[in-house]
């Protein structure tokens, strides 16, 4: 027992235990906007390089593409083929700088009709089969002879036919160049209610 006016022993001191040094507010804040500058600077490049957002103007793709549909284009490494829809840079007409949205029917080398009474579209003897498409395709400019596809160059129409300016306006349009493609577009993501691909898989 402890004797009356007997203090307690005391504790031995005990260190602190040791932590490390906080990182101030003003350098969290100095990280945080350099993560983001990076992040902006990179999307700006992939989309400088490799996409494209195209809006669609008129009804020339319908039913496919309708007026105002947003589109994701991709561009990078790009080498046009038949069916692809691509947008096109410019074209000769000298109406507008918008640029154009059709589909690839035709490559550099192959051999092209157009059946005079609307009766199909053939590439290098065979009649393609185009469930998108709206209306009749007849030749118009183009005429109803086969013709072959020039070097560094594809021939495009609209999806509807009987409301397109293509390819088939061969003073207008005619042959584009593959210079002249921005790329394939890929995506339509505006209006959410028709969000997704553009290519039937099956």
């Amino acid at each position: 027992m402890l004797e009356p006016n007997q203090e307690f022993p005391l504790a031995e001191e005990q260190e602190p235990a040791f932590e490390p040094p906080k990182e101030s507010t003003v350098a969290g804040i100095y990280d945080w906007i350099s993560a983001a500058i990076f992040a902006l600077v990179l999307v700006t490049l992939v989309f400088s390089f490799c996409f494209r957002i195209v809006e669609v103007d008129g009804s020339s793709m319908n039913p496919t593409l309708y007026d105002a549909e947003r589109l994701i284009t991709s561009r990078f490494a790009y080498t046009p083929q038949r069916g692809d829809i691509v947008i096109i840079n410019r074209y000769n007409s000298g109406e507008n700088n918008e640029p154009l949205v059709k589909r690839v029917i035709a490559v550099a080398g192959d051999r092209l009709r157009i059946d005079e009474a609307g009766g199909g579209v053939y590439v290098n003897g065979e009649k393609l089969e185009e469930s998108y498409i709206q209306g009749i395709t007849y030749p118009l400019y183009f005429g109803s002879e086969e013709q072959v596809v020039p070097q560094g160059c594809v021939f495009v129409m609209g999806d509807n036919r009987q409301n397109s300016k293509d390819s088939r306006y061969m003073s207008e349009v005619g042959y584009v160049k593959t210079s002249d493609i921005i790329g394939k577009a890929v995506f339509r993501f505006l209006p959410l209610s028709r969000f997704g691909g553009l290519y039937d898989e099956g």
